[in-house]
């Protein structure tokens, strides 16, 4: 293990002893300032967490989420400068972490604020006039084989549990009970400076994924039962969610 890796090891586990050959400036001794040092990057690291996580954190209560964020933090160092990308894989984390199992949605709430965080940073792009859009879907010759552009920071889910539910109440710190809850799909969406999260059907999620993956408008429609088309793409044209549309090449 290299010296740079020795210490980043140590720095994150208070387990770990002082490394070696580190000196003080003023002559005290290394090891306690290694150790406030190392206090001030664990509780930098937990306070980067409840800031990317506030819902986590109202539902678990402040003084688990900093327990459970400790156990991340000590086995996942940042591997970027910007505070906000810390803690991508903290979903996955507390999937895995026993002590939150009774709170069995938590792991698709966090998924979901980390889709709202990557939405607010996501690439601007301006939407398509209203007018233009619905012209082209008009087009009876032009509207099936369109390809449709979608915003960049448009985010999807997929959960058993009614995460758009559950993060809304919270969004005012509102209790949210704890029983089963029916499954919800999201839509995560910046428009503007605001980033908005909206439930949708099964149906709607699979259609805006196939366009995501530039599936063409017909064949992303064929390939979603039960879909309320007018709605969901009038719901997409509303909150500016179309940024372009592209004529598909079609083989005579």
């Amino acid at each position: 293990m290299s010296n740079q890796h020795a210490f980043t090891a140590a720095l994150l586990d208070p387990r770990k002893a002082c490394p070696p050959g580190l000196v003080s400036a003023n002559g005290a001794a290394p090891e306690s300032r290694f150790a406030v040092y190392r206090n001030n990057v664990l509780g930098s690291l937990i306070n980067a967490l409840a800031d990317n996580y506030p819902v986590v954190v109202h539902l678990v209560g402040e003084e688990f989420f900093r327990a459970m964020a400790g156990v991340y933090v000590q086995s996942t160092a940042p591997r970027s400068p910007v505070m906000s990308d810390y803690g991508d894989d903290f979903a996955e984390f507390i999937k895995h972490f026993e002590p939150a199992a009774s709170v069995p949605y938590l792991t698709d709430v966090a998924r979901l604020e980390r889709l709202h965080l990557q939405a607010w940073h996501a690439a601007d792009a301006e939407p398509m006039a209203q007018e233009q859009i619905v012209k082209a879907l008009s087009s009876p010759t032009l509207a099936g084989h369109l390809k449709i552009g979608l915003h960049p920071s448009l985010r999807l889910l997929q959960s058993p549990f009614a995460v758009v539910t559950i993060w809304a109440a919270h969004q005012h710190q509102t209790p949210v009970p704890f029983e089963a809850f029916p499954a919800q799909n999201a839509l995560v969406l910046r428009n503007g400076l605001d980033v908005k999260v909206f439930a949708i059907s099964h149906a709607a999620h699979g259609f805006i994924t196939a366009l995501q993956q530039g599936v063409s408008l017909i064949a992303a429609i064929e390939a979603s039962n039960d879909l309320d088309l007018e709605h969901t793409l009038a719901g997409l044209i509303r909150h500016q969610a179309i940024t372009h549309l592209l004529a598909e090449q079609v083989s005579p």
